[in-house]
């Protein structure tokens, strides 16, 4: 009897030995793929900024071949339809995220920007909004920032909530370039100049400026009467964004 035991014990022993060793070994081949799927993301990254987007597409979707539940694949996908200008392959990516991962704020911002962008504002909106009630989001700065860019969009904007998001952004990242830039905007758009002067002065301390930033301040001297800051505002965007729409707007403002 004593024997038939050990015998027993002895092949619990060998089985549990080998499910630990099999254990052992998906694991490690889970985490290879893993790790294989991260380095092709990014390799895929590099191809975009290089231009080379066929490539970088392969090596996407390698990468979701070889883990599709490799987020970072989804997205970085979704951003390279979106930028060939396939927005409904793009938004099937970031749908195939979500259904990853429902619940990642960054990626539910990043989702939202994206249909902010394809002007489907209250789906945009929803997006934010569940972003910013995780309480884990360690920058709901972002979505503050990009929600109120986003309602500023609308037929009939509602300024008193696009000020309050945009707000709750500065106080968070008082030099957020973004959020600065739209309150200049929101500035010029109420009618409220020294304002829009105000947040475009603070952009400019931060920032070279651009075509749009300095067009928001070029309107915001001229509603405010300042002669000799709108001629000099005007100057530098005729001299260093020539061809952008804004300095067409100007040529238009000058001539009326």
């Amino acid at each position: 009897m004593k024997t038939i035991k050990k015998i027993i014990i002895m092949l619990i022993a060998l089985t549990l030995t080998a499910c630990g060793g099999y254990n052992n070994a998906r694991k490690t081949e889970i985490n290879d793929r893993k790790q294989s799927a991260n380095i092709n993301v990014q390799l895929a990254s590099g191809y975009m900024k290089r231009g080379q987007f066929e490539v970088a597409k392969e090596k996407l979707l390698k990468a979701i071949d070889l883990d599709d539940s490799y987020v970072p694949a989804y997205t970085t996908m979704a951003v390279l339809m979106n930028g060939l200008g396939k927005v409904e392959e793009a938004k099937s990516y970031y749908l195939d995220a979500l259904d990853i991962d429902s619940n990642n704020p960054e990626l539910l911002n990043n989702y939202g920007t994206f249909l902010c962008q394809h002007n489907e504002l209250d789906e945009a909106k929803e997006q934010f909004i569940k972003a910013l009630n995780n309480p884990l989001y360690e920058t709901p700065e972002v979505a503050h920032s990009n929600m109120g860019y986003c309602l500023m969009k609308n037929d009939n904007p509602d300024y008193e909530l696009i000020e309050k998001h945009l707000r709750l952004a500065l106080t968070a990242n008082p030099n957020m370039r973004s959020s600065l830039l739209a309150m200049g905007e929101l500035g010029i758009k109420t009618k409220r100049y020294l304002m829009a002067r105000a947040y475009m002065q603070r952009y400019h301390a931060i920032s070279n400026p651009t075509s749009a930033s300095l067009w928001l301040q070029i309107q915001a001297e001229k509603a405010l009467g300042d002669q000799k800051h709108f001629a000099q505002l005007s100057k530098q965007l005729l001299d260093d964004f020539a061809d952008s729409p804004e300095a067409k707007n100007l040529k238009e403002l000058t001539r009326r």
